[in-house]
């Protein structure tokens, strides 16, 4: 229950106008949210800037993560129209910065790569100027895949490492710990002018040394942007929360993260994968 969670974990309602007029264009076009479908704590104040990831492919996932809400089931075939009808609607949101993510797709023989490389075409055309950025699953580890989505050049290629490896076969059982650092291997190695983007849940039970174990291997892999928050648990049919990660170990975390040479690090209770995208690249975009 929100009552039980310490007070770093409250958060203000934002001003439901611009909510609201967000919300009716995304409704607008039938596309999906991850912020909705993950029930993500920051969906208010996003939407309430006018800005929400789309997530592709539709609303059903392939894989049983055991953190998720996502919807798990047998997903509807991809809608051949979905990239250009996202595109129109991030060019009526004005958006600087699109975030485009997907549930995993382990039915189709790609994992949704060309539908991702499409949406990335679709935006381009209608935006030029807007950065993009994928937040892409695993595509069961296939070269060929990950290159199709590479090749449509977008600016930031984000793939979430999750937890750290000890826990792999709790967190994420069809999921790979090596498998998501050789994703990120293969796309610095492809393409070194995209940048490379994690993120971390804590609060599963990791100490503070297998955190920074897994932020070496990222730094390893090329990896250049990271962002670590606290698990919430969906609901009872979920992990449970094990700890309530205190803001100043965030600090810490982040500290620990810029020190081996991140280029910049999002991390905070309330931190989630695209949290401050646009803030994120415009930072290393222009710093860098």
């Amino acid at each position: 229950m929100a009552s039980d969670f310490p007070s770093w974990l409250h958060k203000k309602l934002p001003p439901v106008g611009k909510m609201i007029a967000t919300e009716e264009i995304l409704n607008r076009y039938d596309l999906h949210t991850i912020c909705e479908s993950a029930m993500c704590p920051n969906q208010g104040e996003c939407l309430a800037a006018g800005t929400a990831t789309f997530l592709i492919l539709g609303d059903r996932c392939t894989r049983n993560c055991r953190f998720c809400a996502v919807t798990k089931g047998v997903p509807l075939p991809p809608d051949p129209g979905e990239p250009e009808k996202l595109a129109r609607v991030a060019a009526a949101l004005e958006l600087r910065h699109v975030v485009i993510t997907s549930v995993t797709r382990d039915d189709l023989p790609d994992g949704g790569a060309g539908h991702f490389a499409g949406t990335i075409q679709a935006v381009r055309r209608l935006l030029p100027e807007a950065a993009i950025e994928v937040l892409t699953p695993d595509f069961k580890g296939l070269a060929q895949s990950i290159e199709t989505v590479v090749t449509a050049n977008p600016d930031v290629f984000n793939h979430n490492i999750e937890t750290v490896q000890r826990l792999y076969a709790v967190v994420r059982p069809e999921a790979d710990y090596r498998r998501s650092l050789d994703l990120l291997s293969y796309v610095k190695e492809k393409a070194p002018g995209i940048y490379t983007k994690s993120g971390l849940m804590v609060g599963l039970g990791e100490s503070f040394g297998e955190v920074a174990a897994v932020m070496g291997d990222l730094r390893h892999a090329g990896c250049d942007v990271l962002t670590i928050g606290q698990y919430l648990r969906p609901s009872p049919r979920h992990l449970a929360i094990r700890r309530f990660v205190p803001p100043e170990e965030f600090d810490a975390f982040k500290e620990r993260a810029m020190q081996i040479g991140f280029l910049h690090v999002e991390s905070g209770p309330l931190v989630r994968s695209s949290y401050h995208a646009q803030e994120l690249w415009y930072y290393c975009d222009h710093q860098h």
